[in-house]
């Protein structure tokens, strides 16, 4: 009898969910429709976005790109191994150091597909490149930036791919065909855009989409964030066409707020109505549009102000896939599953965490405390230690430390504790950040 019941439990066991994490590069918090963004149409996001849960306390682990992608693929603070900052110096060793497992090896251990399209920038050694981290197919390039229509340095696999399309189309071209090749097996893909870091370049048509926008640089980035919003869109609809967006886990995340240094926008993003930009740890730096989207396990057009961070992707991922992950891990990501479906109606963290350099800050409830570079509003060196109330001051404008001394105590101690766990730098940008 007991033999029947697990036959019949067996075969009657739901299939593992593909799973498919999207990440933007240097968004702005403003400029996606779901969060109000007049200008710039981002029908297939704001269809994601309808589809399941926006967090709207969404946030990376770091203000920057390589350390954002070494948290996610980890599911671990990158302070923990040294990945704090950009691969700098001798950028050829630099990068996600080996003995970190990878979000990827761990699904391929567990009978996954993984391929990975887009932007790396986890390091160019041949020991560190996407097919020796767990991918088996990768179509993109390696480094921070990439040309729109500079065919070199694209590859596919380890060879150049000559591919001359623009490339956010290349990617969601690639993108479909991955889902294609293995759609009847469960399978992870890894679509990280470059789109819309700088170079600030479009295809003709769609900048004629967008003429009506008077400010070159704002009309060439809403071309950029167009091009990427359908790229996405074929990849839904691939999923639909295939009958299986319903047993497809997505994520969606940007990887940093929008540069926009010293109240200019580098790149023409905007993140209000918060403060502060990438490179910094204010909100405009590390809060970003954060979707997860499974339809008929997590419930639709959910808006939720709980605050959560990409280094939750890993967990998260895993245990829709069955993927059981031990003690020895040390993971920091939090499985948001059972607050995505409601069995869990408390918070996911106790608190966030951020260090970047000189720069640091904890957010625990409402309450943020903060040091930053004031080099991004005009000023110089790293702030002083200052407290807002995220539920009244979302921008981040009154400074109440002076107010609530024993909440800066608290707070402070709370980071200290958090950051008596973490490495020194691997490598140190600090002295030369890059203006973009």
């Amino acid at each position: 009898m007991l033999l029947v019941s697990f036959l019949i439990s067996l075969a009657g066991a739901a299939p593992k969910p593909n799973i498919v994490v999207i990440v933007g590069d240097d968004m702005g918090y403003a400029d996606v429709g779901f969060h109000g963004c007049k200008d710039i149409p981002t029908p297939h996001l704001n269809a994601l976005a309808a589809s399941g849960t926006r967090f709207s306390s969404g946030y990376v682990s770091g203000p920057y790109c390589s350390p954002t992608r070494a948290g996610l693929m980890t599911g671990r603070y990158q302070q923990r191994f040294g990945h704090e900052f950009n691969p700098s110096g001798n950028a050829g060793k630099n990068g996600l150091p080996l003995k970190e497992k990878t979000l990827p090896q761990r699904l391929k251990n567990a009978d996954y597909a993984t391929g990975m399209v887009g932007k790396w920038h986890l390091g160019n050694s041949d020991a560190m490149q996407p097919d020796q981290r767990g991918f088996g197919s990768f179509f993109g390039f390696l480094g921070g930036a990439h040309d729109y229509f500079n065919p070199a340095g694209i590859l596919r696999g380890n060879t150049q791919a000559g591919d001359r399309s623009y490339l956010t189309d290349a990617f969601g071209r690639e993108a479909v065909k991955f889902i294609d090749n293995h759609k009847k097996n469960p399978f992870f893909l890894y679509l990280a855009f470059n789109a819309v870091h700088t170079p600030l370049q479009a295809d003709e048509k769609r900048l004629q989409q967008f003429s009506g926008i008077a400010n070159k640089q704002r009309r060439t980035y809403a071309a950029m964030m167009s091009a990427m919003d359908d790229a996405i869109g074929k990849v839904l609809a691939k999923l639909k066409e295939e009958k299986i967006d319903g047993n497809t886990l997505i994520f969606f995340i940007s990887d940093n707020g929008g540069p926009t240094m010293n109240g200019v926008s580098v790149n023409g993003a905007s993140n209000l109505p918060l403060r502060g930009s990438k490179r910094t740890t204010l909100e405009g730096g590390v809060r970003v549009p954060f979707i997860v989207s499974w339809p008929g396990k997590i419930p639709a057009g959910v808006v939720d102000d709980r605050p959560v961070i990409q280094i939750d992707i890993l967990p998260t991922a895993l245990a829709a896939a069955g993927v059981g992950v031990g003690e020895k891990a040390h993971l920091d990501g939090v499985n948001l599953l059972p607050y995505l479906d409601g069995r869990n109606k408390e918070a996911p963290h106790d608190a966030l965490y951020w260090r970047f350099g000189k720069q640091n800050a904890i957010r625990q409830g409402d309450w943020k405390l903060v040091r930053y570079d004031e080099a991004a509003e005009g000023g110089k060196g790293v702030s002083p230690a200052r407290l807002y109330n995220l539920k009244n001051d979302i921008g981040e404008s009154k400074d109440l430390s002076q107010a609530q001394p024993d909440k800066v105590r608290q707070l402070q101690s709370a980071w200290d504790r958090w950051n008596a766990g973490n490495v020194t730098p691997l490598w140190s940008a600090e002295a030369k950040l890059p203006k973009n």
